[in-house]
């Protein structure tokens, strides 16, 4: 239904309407988030990941509306100081939006809530993912892992187990580090915004590496050739990933990464530059855009192995 051209087809992170960047997010409990999570962490995290999405565009926030089921009322005040405290840090203001309220007996349905958030880009024509040509280098700005080490470390404590699959350390602080990046991401706003003016093509990865590289390589209408080595894992992710040492696995910790590219929640920026260019902002450049082949995306060479999932996807079961 989204025939006009301010819906880019829905192949982008955000609508686009002049110089207004628009996108909504919803989250559910169970889905995006734990059920039993602190309403802190959930409303840190809505607020990041819209704001993500506008990163992704080189946008400056301007304000947002909300979209909010009430329910346990010590639940809805925790959320809702956290969540001034989230749209004070990133100084962008509440602008509206609504409330509603389950009828009583289906008060124990899980939450949903959405978040809009509109920002006013800083570069035209406002960036997309579509602009990735032949011979354009592949980057990535921030880290891909942390949060789903910190997602195993969640469902190990879950079980009772002070262990998963992949092994957890307690160390060195990496803990923290892997479970904020699940919990409470950071939206690369400063980032995006100096990436803009230069990009070919740029989005943000929620879904996972695999899979969201996918997805821009077919809508640019070329391959990513990507190195598998070259993707950028943070110490702590190296330092715990590197523990894991599950059976009949003859790599443990290259099957840790290649989860971990599968994974999503990154929020890292994915973005391609013109032949010969560097970033200007810290990055890792991860391969060449390559004409359109037999696949989408290549991982040292040879198609991506498709026989798991690429990414996170959602589906009516």
């Amino acid at each position: 239904m989204a025939r006009s051209p301010e819906a880019r087809g829905l192949d982008d992170d955000c609508a686009v309407f002049g110089d207004l960047v628009l996108t909504h997010d919803m989250m559910v409990a169970g889905t995006h988030y734990f059920a039993d999570a602190d309403p802190a962490d959930v409303a840190w995290k809505l607020v990041a990941v819209n704001l993500s999405d506008l990163a992704a565009k080189g946008a400056q926030p301007v304000g947002v509306l909300l979209g909010y089921m009430l329910g346990d009322d010590a639940w809805d005040r925790a959320f809702t100081c956290a969540f001034r405290a989230a749209l004070s840090h990133y100084e962008t203001p509440l602008w509206g939006g609504d409330t509603v309220a389950l009828p009583r007996d289906r008060r124990d349905a899980p939450r949903v809530m959405g978040l809009t958030a509109i920002g006013r880009a800083t570069h035209l024509p406002v960036p997309g993912r579509s602009g990735a040509r032949a011979g354009d280098g592949i980057w990535i700005a921030g880290m891909i892992g942390d949060a789903y080490l910190g997602y195993a470390y969640l469902i190990a404590q879950q079980a009772g187990s002070a262990q998963a699959e992949p092994v957890i350390a307690h160390s060195n602080g990496a803990i923290e580090q892997l479970t904020a990046a699940l919990l409470r991401p950071r939206p690369m706003l400063s980032e995006g915004q100096r990436l803009a003016p230069h990009v070919t093509a740029i989005m943000d990865i929620s879904d996972g590496l695999l899979l969201d590289a996918t997805r821009m390589a077919r809508v640019s209408a070329c391959t990513f050739a990507i190195e598998f080595d070259a993707v950028p894992f943070s110490p702590a992710f190296a330092a715990t990933a590197a523990q894991s040492n599950p059976s009949g696995v003859p790599d443990p910790y290259r099957a840790t990464r290649d989860a971990a590219m599968r994974f999503g929640d990154d929020y890292a920026l994915l973005f391609t530059l013109p032949p010969g260019m560097a970033a200007p902002v810290a990055a890792r450049r991860i391969g060449t855009v390559q004409p359109a082949g037999s696949a989408p995306l290549l991982i040292d060479g040879q198609p991506a192995d498709a026989t798991r999932p690429l990414g996170y996807t959602h589906a009516a079961k």
